[in-house]
């Protein structure tokens, strides 16, 4: 049976990292200090959706964003009760009415959405909080940037909808080359002004995910989006902050090859001598050997272990007792076979601990807090 170990003092270490980071620029002018916005979506990037979202609580984090209905609902139903952004915007009456029952806070990016919540709201007789979202070069959600008439018209005609944020995504903020992103929180900040200069309220401003927040501090504004830095998985670079989430299982196989056998999908594989391999029930659906990304293997048993994605699906490595092995063929969905020619010590059953990308992993494996 496998297990996704996720350990908590490295998370305690990352959350209080990324607290201390959001002090940086001090408070504001009216004495606030910049809000966190816990993303919390893809069941927390694989780590388990209540557990880690109860984690963030007990560090003193109590606003959260989810992209799905369901992600809120799940929450709600947890019996977690602090605020929740939807960041993907509903058309859907229904599920409106659902998330307006369950206080979620809804996102507008269009006239029709903006239309199809002012029309349940009237029904209702509630006043809901809204989020604006602002396209500003993504090509998803959102009003677009360079057509502010389209917002003020909007919300003219939705007059119960009270705005309480107003937000954009950046495409690559991760990137060396800054210039797109500084365009995009140009574009951003002239809808604020139109705003401003209408007299319409705003509320909290954010823009920034977890590679913004780290690259751009000038760009925090009044709130901030974090996701991935809790995990430590940030892109162009660690940051200082600890990688969380092991993947636990057992070698569940090893016999001798004949020369010339293939291995794995699509016979792209072939022994060049006789080879002693060990399969392991891990493959891409654990989130292991997905888009190059660096691993780790550890051997429980005090064999240390690594392994380091070369080239996708070819030349991956894996190091034990300080010695290099070879992955063997195409990764699979389930299993991975690798080469051990020459070892004694690995043993049936032996158990293996991983890094994986931990979003990827089915939600069926348990999630263990240790």
């Amino acid at each position: 049976m496998k297990t996704l170990l996720i350990s908590k003092k490295d998370l305690s270490y990352n959350i209080e990292k990324i607290k201390q980071m959001a002090r940086r620029n001090g408070p504001d002018d009216n004495g606030n200090m910049v809000k966190i916005i816990a993303v919390v979506k893809g069941n927390a990037y694989g780590l388990g959706l209540i557990e880690f979202t109860q984690t963030l609580i007990q560090h003193g984090i109590d606003f959260f964003a989810v992209a799905s209905p369901e992600e809120a609902i799940e929450l709600r139903k947890a019996g977690i009760e602090k605020e929740i952004l939807l960041l993907s915007p509903v058309c859907i009456e229904t599920e409106i009415e659902m998330l307006l029952e369950n206080n979620i806070i809804l996102t507008i990016g269009s006239k029709e959405s903006a239309t199809m919540l002012e029309k349940v709201v009237e029904k209702k007789k509630i006043q809901p909080k809204v989020h604006l979202k602002i396209d500003t070069g993504f090509g998803r959600y959102g009003f677009l940037y360079n057509k502010p008439e389209e917002i003020l018209k909007t919300l003219k005609e939705c007059p119960h909808l009270e705005i309480h944020g107003m937000f954009s995504h950046f495409s690559e903020s991760f990137s060396k080359n800054k210039k797109w992103t500084e365009e995009q929180f140009n574009r951003f900040l002239s809808v604020v002004e139109v705003l401003k200069l209408n007299e319409i309220s705003y509320g909290m401003l954010h823009i920034s995910n977890s590679s913004a927040f780290l690259r751009y501090p000038t760009m925090d504004l009044n709130a901030v989006r974090i996701g991935s830095a809790f995990t430590g998985r940030t892109i162009g670079g660690n940051f200082g902050f600890k990688k969380i989430g092991t993947l636990k299982t057992n070698i569940a196989e090893i016999k001798i090859l004949p020369k010339g056998y293939n291995i794995g999908y699509g016979n792209t594989y072939q022994t060049k001598k006789e080879t002693k391999i060990a399969v392991l029930p891990i493959g891409h659906s654990d989130g292991f050997g997905i888009d190059g990304t660096e691993q780790k293997f550890k051997m429980i048993s005090k064999i240390k272990a690594g392994i380091k994605n070369v080239i996708k699906n070819q030349n991956t490595k894996v190091e034990m007792n300080g010695k290099m092995y070879s992955v063997l063929g195409q990764i699979g969905m389930y299993h991975t076979v690798i080469d051990i020619t020459g070892n004694e010590n690995l043993k049936v059953g032996q158990e293996v601990e991983l890094e994986v990308r931990t979003v990827y992993i089915d939600n069926r494996i348990k999630r263990q807090y240790q």
